[in-house]
């Protein structure tokens, strides 16, 4: 055989040999993670909002896109819808191709029962192949009293969703549909994080409640089941505009960062937090460069542009511990 029908046959056997999947092979101290969320063409909310900031964190992560759309937060849109079917067919894809063993699960916005019970689904295949997983659950159903998923999702979340989620991300009225109770004080906050503690998940945060004007960031961390919890709060200063994709940066951040500090939630509310003020700030003063006064309508978080204070924040909100 000479050099050059040498050379042929070794590029047909290198295409029927699949390289390595480095994220496998050689795998991060810090993780890898299947993102289970929405995604939009234009703009950063779902996936757009999570995804980049894992990765500058330090981790690998694999969008399933749950839906797709052109864009958030305009009157029109076009896009197409996920299943339950379609979600599963893409986890066999990667069963068949052993790739299905991930660090972390992350799940965002999903707007039906089916697709949400296909999720319960996948939590389970990838901890009987990773018992350790942790699922880092943001719990979207609403926000200021409304509801803007069906309403029979409540009751999946509550009765199915808390139990094998490892950490829970709701805001003030989320938090209320998972507990049943209005939550209208930090003792309030408090008892719903004691309450979902006891139905499944060591971590709560309550990202975002408002007491008496005040906006506050109220977390929990159940080290060892029958303890109490540690649980601490953080003063969050309200900036004058709207913003999509918050909550899922949020969601994504907390993973990040605790992953990072898992015995010290606190600290990585702080970074979390305090990475996403420095966004918002940038956000609002870019709108005004650009002429636009921001309380007019929602703004477009400016991730990209804000990377550094994604990857190496400086902590400008600090954590206040509950006696």
């Amino acid at each position: 055989m000479d050099l050059n029908q040498r050379g042929t046959s070794s590029k047909e056997y290198s295409r029927t040999m699949a390289p390595p999947i480095l994220s496998l092979a050689l795998p991060t101290e810090t993780g890898r993670v299947l993102s289970i969320q929405s995604h939009t063409v234009q703009g950063y909310v779902g996936n757009k909002s999570a995804v980049f900031p894992l990765q500058l964190l330090g981790y690998d992560v694999d969008p399933i896109m749950s839906q797709q759309q052109d864009f958030a937060g305009y009157p029109t849109f076009k896009g197409q819808v996920l299943n339950g079917k379609q979600l599963w067919e893409l986890i066999e894809g990667l069963e068949a191709n052993n790739l299905l063993y991930y660090t972390h699960l992350l799940t965002g916005y999903i707007g039906s029962v089916s697709f949400l019970d296909t999720v319960l689904e996948v939590v389970n295949k990838l901890r009987s192949i990773n018992p350790a997983l942790t699922y880092v659950c943001d719990p979207v159903m609403g926000d200021e009293g409304k509801l803007y998923v069906p309403p029979e999702l409540v009751s999946v979340y509550r009765e199915k969703v808390v139990p094998v989620a490892s950490m829970l991300t709701p805001n003030q009225f989320e938090a209320e549909q998972l507990t049943g109770f209005r939550i209208v004080s930090e003792q309030d906050g408090r008892e719903a994080c004691r309450h979902l503690h006891a139905a499944g998940p060591s971590k709560v945060v309550i990202t975002s409640i408002c007491i008496d004007g005040t906006l506050l960031l109220i977390g929990s961390h159940q080290k060892e089941k029958g303890q109490s919890p540690v649980q601490f709060k953080i003063v969050i200063p309200k900036i004058p505009a709207y913003f999509t994709g918050t909550g899922d940066l949020m969601t994504a951040l907390l993973l990040g960062w605790s992953n990072k500090y898992p015995d010290n939630l606190e600290k990585a509310a702080e970074l979390a937090v305090s990475s996403l003020q420095s966004v918002l700030s940038r956000t609002v003063k870019d709108y005004e460069k650009a002429g636009y006064d921001p309380q007019t309508s929602s703004l477009e978080i400016r991730l990209i542009q804000s990377q550094d204070d994604i990857r190496d924040p400086e902590i400008k909100y600090n954590s206040h511990l509950y006696d």
